[in-house]
């Protein structure tokens, strides 16, 4: 038996159960995912998302107060990953702050957030948060996000060309350049068969430097 006098047994069990019940919040975003791409927003019913994640409806309601709950962050998530896949391009080694936007416009015109079942998701999501004022919030908070990522990189990169904009100049290129990445992911995720590999993300490269005023960067435009 564990000694009742050695802390680490009981720590040990207590982070295992905190493990433990993060990853069944998990679980149960990731079945809501799947039941919303499935049955659309009204078949997925609490019951239907229980029975994709192996648990009980009841068991739910210890995670989440409700259905819409579980809805808004399921959308949260789903906004939060893609926003979390195009930020991984930023961190390249011995990249210059231009190649590290080039690589993140790239990132989100490829694979895996051009894709049909993200899409489908998020309009679904997204055809309801004019009625739902939580999923509306969570769109804009996803949107902020996002846009914050740009804005960054861009002010990196308008540093190293010895530019020093100011804060609603940042705000104005951030603004058009989410406008030319979300333009041309619907795009790929609608038609994606249309495209030529690459072409896209060529395209969004080619638009962004002529939002900012850049020479273009030839070994990008040729990928």
């Amino acid at each position: 038996m564990p000694d009742a006098t050695d802390p680490a047994p009981m720590n040990a069990r207590r982070k295992f159960r905190r493990e433990g019940e993060e990853r069944r919040r998990q679980d149960l975003i990731e079945a809501t995912l799947d039941s919303v791409a499935e049955y659309g927003l009204q078949g997925a019913s609490l019951r239907t998302i229980a029975l994709r994640a192996g648990v009980t409806a009841g068991l739910i309601r210890h995670y989440f107060p409700g259905k819409e709950e579980l809805l808004q962050e399921a959308y949260a998530t789903l906004v939060g990953r893609m926003t979390e896949h195009a930020k991984a391009a930023l961190v390249a080694e011995d990249a210059s702050p231009r190649q590290r936007l080039a690589a993140f416009v790239t990132a989100n015109l490829n694979a895996p957030i051009i894709d049909t079942r993200v899409f489908s998701l998020w309009a679904t999501f997204l055809g309801r948060a004019g009625a739902d004022p939580a999923l509306a919030r969570a769109h804009r908070e996803g949107y902020l996000g996002f846009r914050n990522e740009v804005e960054a990189v861009v002010a990196e990169v308008l540093a190293a060309e010895q530019r020093k904009p100011d804060a609603s100049q940042l705000r104005h290129h951030a603004i058009a350049i989410n406008a030319v990445i979300d333009g041309l992911w619907i795009e790929g995720c609608l038609a994606g068969e249309m495209f030529l590999p690459g072409e896209l993300a060529a395209i969004g490269i080619k638009a962004v430097e002529t939002e900012l005023g850049l020479a273009p960067l030839e070994q990008f435009q040729e990928k």
